[in-house]
């Protein structure tokens, strides 16, 4: 028989183990991103490549911390507000280069534009490579996952004919979300321009999309790894490392997009990419890098459905908070109430427009399958075979004919769509620790 002493041993043990776990773990990530963290703390230029390597390094380090605590967080907060918040820190880097823009074109009207491409192509870049990405990823862990089954001699269920990656429940918030701002949207095409009033409705959806998130109650996960080490830390302790991890992720994004971007830009220049596609893509591509990251490390573990919602939240968040805050910073750099939109912005803010229409009719039904992530990732290419506006006007009324196709099939959860960021929200109910 035990001797007492043993029992608050093993507890001291049991606790132990956890926080072992997490200073291995993040200390480890601290590592990675310290060669990044030196350069740009120390105000050293490295060459491009170098450049890419160092601060991308730091970012997925960046990404890692931000996965695990995103995780853990499910624990103490609603699932969709864990994941918002997420979205909202994985984002920072695009909204760093974007505003940057916006700012700028207050004494510079010609960088109206390069906001303009920013922040469209990173829309659609999200859309478009993102969400399809992301099914990828969790098909071939499931399709790993049978293979390891069906070798150990395991019965497997009857196969589905197509495979499919479903939305976590209380998705239709994010959709009505985005039904009505695409809507709002429609002004800028109409106008030739973005203007403050449009800037700050959108700005009021987010916070507001914030608000009913919060609302929802914290997830019963299964967690796995560091996100498990930290759900098992003393509450006050685990909330200290949350925030923390949060907040460090979120400087860390901060300190080293921007250099980032900019070693990616100059090797685009060394060669020879023209300056208006390393604003339109390059740039959104290395300022996306976080949040991609984030979901492609939930899609490898299985979980699918918190990957696509948290890029569905990115979405909310760059067809929101993002395009409402460029008026703002144009107007704080200089610039009038409107930031003006040239005719080649105007077919690329409709072109995104008609996608992210696309992207909503068909996660109506709640999941995205894997032939729908073909078809976006297709119609977004094209642009890139065909660049022409011919081309660009095309593809647009295609997402629109597709979109409204697509609406038609799913009808019967449109309303539902709609009427979910505005009804009363459901009652909170006490949760036991």
């Amino acid at each position: 028989m035990a001797e007492p002493s043993s029992a608050p041993a093993r507890r001291t043990a049991a606790m132990a183990r956890p926080r072992v776990r997490i200073a291995v773990a993040f200390g480890t990530l601290l590592v990675i991103a310290l060669p990044g963290l030196v350069l740009r703390l120390g105000g050293i230029e490295p060459p491009a490549p170098v450049g890419v390597l160092a601060f991308g390094a730091t970012i997925v380090a960046a990404a890692f911390a931000l996965a695990w605590a995103g995780e853990a967080a499910e624990s103490e907060i609603s699932s969709a507000l864990a994941i918002g918040l997420l979205a909202v820190i994985a984002i920072l880097p695009e909204y760093a280069v974007d505003l940057y823009f916006a700012y700028v074109s207050g004494q510079d009207p010609a960088m109206a534009a390069y906001a303009a491409a920013n922040m469209t192509g990173s829309n659609r870049l999200l859309l478009g490579i993102g969400w399809p990405v992301a099914v990828l990823a969790a098909y071939l862990v499931w399709r790993r996952r049978r293979g390891r089954a069906a070798a150990a001699g395991v019965a497997l269920p009857v196969p589905r004919r197509r495979f499919a990656v479903a939305l976590q429940r209380g998705y239709e918030l994010e959709l009505g979300l985005l039904l009505v701002a695409s809507v709002l949207s429609l002004i800028v095409p109409l106008t030739g321009q973005l203007n403050l009033v449009l800037g700050v409705a959108l700005l009021a959806l987010f916070i507001w999309y914030l608000y009913r998130a919060s609302l929802g109650q914290p997830a019963e996960t299964e967690h796995r790894g560091v996100a498990l080490a930290l759900t098992r830390l003393p509450r006050r302790s685990r909330r200290i490392a949350l925030v923390a991890v949060f907040a460090a992720s979120a400087a860390v994004i901060l300190v080293c997009a921007e250099a980032f971007a900019g070693s990616l830009v100059q090797t685009g220049r060394v060669l020879r990419v023209d300056d208006f596609l390393l604003v339109q893509w390059l740039a959104p591509l290395a300022s996306e890098a976080p949040e991609f990251i984030v979901a492609l490390l939930f899609a490898a573990r299985g979980r699918g459905a918190l990957a696509l919602g948290m890029l569905l939240a990115s979405k909310v968040n760059q067809w929101t908070a993002l395009v409402g805050s460029l008026p703002i910073a144009h107007l704080v750099g200089g610039g009038g109430w409107s930031l003006p939109m040239d005719g080649r912005q105007i077919e690329e803010f409709v072109l995104t427009i008609a996608q992210t229409l696309l992207g909503v009719a068909v996660l109506l039904d709640g999941k995205l399958s894997g032939r729908w992530a073909v078809a976006l990732f297709a119609l977004f290419a094209l642009t890139f075979v065909f660049p022409t506006t011919q081309a660009r006007w095309l593809v647009a009324a295609g997402y629109a004919l597709v979109a409204i196709a697509v609406f038609l099939v799913n009808r019967s959860h449109l309303w539902r769509a709609l009427r979910a960021p505005f009804a009363p929200a459901p009652p909170l109910t006490a949760r036991s620790e």
